[in-house]
């Protein structure tokens, strides 16, 4: 299956990404500086060059046409990064959103709708203050754009307090499209076993009435099902579970409540499972309690989660790693929870059916000037690269996404299986447009630093050096 509305006017094709490069922009522009026309901007005019779609006042016009509804899905996974280092490496930025906004205006659209499901445990407010995103949303309504800004979650988690506090049902079920894939889930395969699959910190029950087998079913907001145009807005980022986040893993934004979303099945590898390597009884006591934890609220779970974080401090005494959430190359979940949601994404219908042509039409700008490496995606560090990049096909675009980041991508499901799932071409077809040329494979090094990869990916999944030097040589 492929994407097969590319505009004929248009210079971009579905197995070609294009690429944008400012050696000096290493950072963003203060949030004050927003949203006052940006380096940003100037980036993105020479992304818009270098996919052929011009440099005139309108190159969305292509794909945007006047009255539509366009959603753009940032990452906005998290109002605050564990590792300390800042929101820039972290979620979509602000910049990078207005930048967009921008041009999607000189389109003259209906209706722009700016969504995403964080994680549960995600302080919407504080990411729209800390993230200086509060500045746009007072600048477009100031000037009467149609533009909203949504929250996609039924279900929050304050975890502020040594009693977590849950909110359910937030918006109502009339705002979401549900999807039922069957048989035709990517997930049905290793469903023999799927009362293992888990989501972090929710009641497995739950995800069990959601996923069986012959039953998967996913609850997509509606607001992208009313979308005729979707611009995918990821942050190039490790992923713990899927090893890399961009234009693939982004979409799992699209889903209102995470029990519909398998991320990891419970058990080590030689119990069957793909929550951790190997096999730890130690582990085992930890999930259990864990499961326990998550079936209960209050003082109740708060005083079982306890016996699960001696076990897994005990496991890791003893010299096992601390990995408990599927967060290693072996994850077999994610990928395909990934890919059923693309799917949808592309082919989804109102009424909760999959059509065999695409339903809107989506390209995915990838920010990629601060991107996150190491423990992503709720902990990474800074990795500069001053880049964007542009494409139609998803698969296409992590798959150049792999090669900057410095991965091997038949290492990564996500990516190796995406082929397959969406594209009617093959990874070797992919070229990268730079500065007017279409370049063919192999590409060079363009980042000669590899990120690091996740800690459970490490030794894994970077690509190896070649053999001999590449004589293809490309300046950015």
């Amino acid at each position: 299956m492929g994407n097969s509305m590319t505009n004929s006017r248009s210079g971009l094709a579905p197995f070609q990404v294009a690429l944008a490069h400012m050696a000096k922009l290493t950072g963003y522009p203060a949030p004050q500086a927003l949203p006052k026309r940006t380096a940003i901007h100037d980036l993105l005019d020479e992304l818009f060059e270098n996919a052929g779609l011009g440099s005139g006042e309108n190159p969305l016009g292509q794909f945007i046409k006047p009255g539509q509804t366009v959603l753009l899905k940032p990452n906005w996974v998290m109002h605050k990064n564990k590792s300390s280092h800042g929101l820039d490496c972290l979620v979509t930025n602000a910049s990078v959103v207005s930048a967009v906004l921008d041009y999607v205006l000189k389109a003259s659209p209906g209706k722009v709708i700016v969504g995403d499901a964080p994680v549960q445990g995600c302080d919407f407010a504080r990411l729209m203050q800390d993230g200086g995103y509060g500045p746009l949303q007072e600048h477009y309504r100031r000037i009467g754009a149609p533009v909203e800004w949504v929250d996609f979650r039924r279900t929050t988690l304050d975890r502020s307090k040594t009693v977590w506090k849950r909110a359910t049902d937030l918006r109502g079920m009339d705002r979401y499209t549900l999807f039922d894939l069957a048989s035709k889930s990517l997930l049905e395969p290793i469903s023999n076993t799927a009362d293992r699959f888990r989501v972090t910190v929710y009641n497995p029950d739950l995800m069990r009435e959601r996923h069986a087998r012959g039953k998967h079913q996913y609850l997509v907001a509606r607001e992208i099902m009313e979308a005729d145009v979707v611009i995918n807005l990821p942050k190039l980022k490790t992923h713990a579970k899927a090893g890399i986040t961009a234009a693939l893993k982004n979409v799992v934004g699209i889903n209102g409540n995470k029990e519909f979303l398998p991320h990891h099945s419970a058990g080590g590898a030689k119990r069957g499972g793909d929550c951790y390597p190997g096999d730890s009884r130690l582990k085992l006591a930890a999930e259990y309690f864990l499961d326990a934890a998550n079936r209960r609220s209050g003082n109740a779970n708060a005083a079982i989660r306890q016996f699960a974080r001696v076990s897994s401090r005990l496991a890791r005494v003893l010299g096992e790693d601390e990995n408990l959430e599927g967060s290693w190359y072996g994850n077999d979940t994610i990928w395909r929870t990934c890919l059923d949601l693309n799917r949808i994404l592309l082919y989804g219908r109102e009424d909760g059916s999959l059509e065999k042509k695409p339903q809107r039409r989506v390209l995915t700008i990838t920010d990629a000037v601060v991107c996150g490496q190491g423990d992503g995606p709720l902990a990474p560090i800074p990795k500069a690269l001053g880049m964007l990049t542009l494409a139609l096909n998803s698969a296409a675009a992590d798959y150049v996404h792999a090669h900057l980041m410095g991965f091997d991508w038949t290492t990564v499901p996500v990516v190796k299986n995406a082929f397959s799932a969406l594209a009617n071409f093959s990874p070797i077809d992919v070229e990268v447009l730079l500065k007017g040329r279409a370049l063919g494979q192999p590409w060079p090094e363009w980042n000669p630093v590899p990120f690091q990869a996740p800690a459970g990916w490490r030794g894994h999944c970077e690509r190896k050096p070649p053999q001999e030097k590449e004589v293809a040589t490309t300046n950015l």
